[in-house]
């Protein structure tokens, strides 16, 4: 395992969780090529074939931020336990009825949406894990690992099922994924997740759900990953998604056809995958996201322009390795950038709009080959996906904050000289800063970031005032949910928020720090809420409010 490709595998902790989520992955493609092609036998509709693979990732679209806050609030090895838990169960069923012949083509979408909740649940809580058990340099190679892992999933996982499916009964691959499905939970039950301490409450699930989607609309280099992420999804599910299709009008050869080119896709990614730390020694994020889609483009073309297997196999080929360079690259981009706190539900958000981009896509791509054929819905899609590239040429997935992510010097504890519990609530922070006026607009920008900060790092409000008697001061407030969240938000201090408070004290000019007051919200008797007392007689006196 000398290859940098392999160097996480090194150690025990992440060999271990890379193993687990092997056969969560083998569990996943066995079931979508099992699905897949049941759907071809149970309905000639393209429509219902292609909503196999929506039922499969509406779920991940539709829960996504929910999953992601508890994979950040809950014991993270229980929470990995009970996804696999729940496939399993899933398989069992399927496999029931379809052994019994009670299986439609309406229930088995009704099976995979509820397949597609496992799904769900487990990609941002393996997401979060990663960088828990591999140093900050073996990120990429980490990531790249786990795409291998599904890649290799991709091309096992189909020969498994194509070999089941040709020669027996589609309800005993579902058995077979249960089994694989009960030897995952069994992997992640024996690994060891390193214990996440803080002397605060946990987070409330809400409020963590808000604070995720906060952090993530406030953060513009996460936003720009996302819509990458969702723009190169719509357009590669076209191949994905009709691929069943493809192969039944390769001449007839069927599951065998589909099989192969599966496989031929995931061992295009997983050759891309092992070639990675070499390819970004000379080229960008950027410049990978933008050749990988016109590779996809082109090879989805090709797979459809030209239906011969001496075309359509190499042309899979290149797609699988295209798919894996954008998808590892966006992804890396997106841990990156994320700290540890929020990680499952940024992790969880970006693959909303991975799988979001995923199951319209299939949507979308099977009404029009309905319509208008399989050929001409993969071309469009290709082509579409070439225009939105152009379109969005300017939007840059490089860099970030992704260096400035570590922890900063811990905070002094604030003054408090009263009795306030971790529920009291709302907490009001004001900051004064007396500046030179003639320095205001560059001071305005910096507080511009300052307000980007705060609001990623989950406070309700922000504001700035300007003293209207006193030129060039200052007044900062921010509002936390309660103590406990303000707490919280002192401990999320990092370096890049050390660096942004370096930029501020710049512009104070006053020998002293600027001052800091800190107010929790005060609880009135409830009979003077009910029964407000009488506004005072006499003469309004002038004076400050």
């Amino acid at each position: 395992m000398r290859s940098p490709a392999l160097a996480p595998l090194r150690r025990p902790a992440y060999r271990g969780l890379w193993t687990a989520w092997l056969m969560a992955n083998l569990t996943m493609w066995i079931h979508e090529v099992s699905a897949a092609w049941l759907m071809t036998q149970l309905s000639t509709s393209a429509v219902m074939v292609s909503l196999v693979q929506t039922a499969a990732t509406l779920p991940i679209f539709v829960l996504g931020v929910a999953s992601g806050a508890l994979a950040d609030i809950v014991d993270r090895r229980r929470y990995f336990a009970f996804t696999q838990l729940w496939v399993c169960l899933t398989a069992l069923v399927l496999a029931a009825l379809q052994l019994s012949g009670r299986l439609s083509a309406e229930l088995l979408l009704v099976l995979t949406f509820a397949n597609g909740i496992g799904l769900a649940l487990r990609w941002p809580v393996f997401s979060a894990i990663v960088p828990d058990v591999v140093a900050r340099d073996e990120l990429p190679a980490a990531l790249a690992l786990g795409s291998i892992s599904m890649n290799l999933s991709r091309i096992v996982g189909p020969v498994v099922a194509g070999a089941l499916l040709a020669s027996t009964a589609p309800g005993l691959v579902f058995a077979l994924n249960a089994v694989l499905a009960a030897v995952a939970l069994v992997l992640i039950l024996r690994w060891r997740s390193r214990q996440r301490s803080s002397a605060l409450p946990g987070e409330r699930f809400l409020g963590a759900v808000r604070v995720g989607v906060q952090h993530v609309l406030h953060s513009p280099h996460l936003r720009a990953v996302i819509l990458r992420v969702f723009m190169f999804f719509l357009q590669s599910s076209a191949l994905l998604a009709l691929l069943p299709l493809v192969a039944l009008q390769l001449g007839g050869t069927g599951a065998g056809m589909y099989t192969s080119m599966m496989a031929c896709m995931g061992a295009g990614a997983i050759a891309a995958a092992l070639q990675f730390p070499r390819w970004r020694e000379r080229h960008g994020r950027d410049a990978f996201t933008r050749r990988g889609t016109v590779l996809h483009a082109l090879a989805s073309l090709a797979v459809v322009l030209m239906p011969t297997p001496w075309v359509v196999l190499p042309a899979t080929v290149l797609a699988g390795a295209a798919w894996m360079a954008v998808a590892n690259t966006l992804a890396v981009a997106a841990q990156l950038t994320l700290p540890d706190w929020v990680r499952a539900r940024g992790m969880s958000i970006y693959q909303m709009a991975l799988m979001g981009g995923t199951a319209a896509g299939a949507w979308l791509w099977g009404q029009v080959a309905e319509v208008a054929g399989v050929a001409v819905a993969v071309s469009v899609a290709s082509l579409l996906g070439v225009l939105l590239l152009a379109l969005t040429w300017r939007l840059s997935v490089e860099g970030g904050d992704e260096d400035r992510r570590d922890p900063g010097q811990a905070r002094p504890e604030p003054d408090v000289r009263i009795a306030v519990k971790p529920e009291d609530g709302p907490v009001m922070v004001l900051v004064e800063y007396r500046i030179d006026p003639q320095r205001e607009a560059a001071f305005l920008d910096v507080m511009q970031a300052t307000r980007r900060a705060r609001l990623s790092q989950g406070v309700l409000s922000w504001g700035l005032f300007r003293d209207t008697a006193q030129p060039g001061r200052f007044v900062e407030h921010f509002v936390d949910e309660n103590w406990a969240a303000h707490q919280r938000w002192l401990e999320r201090y990092t370096a890049a928020d050390e660096e942004l408070r370096a930029q501020r004290l710049a512009f104070h000019v006053d020998p002293a720090p600027p001052r800091i007051q800190r107010y929790v919200g005060a609880t009135l008797p409830h009979e003077a809420l009910l029964f407000p007392a009488p506004a005072p007689h006499g003469p309004s006196r002038p004076g400050p409010v």
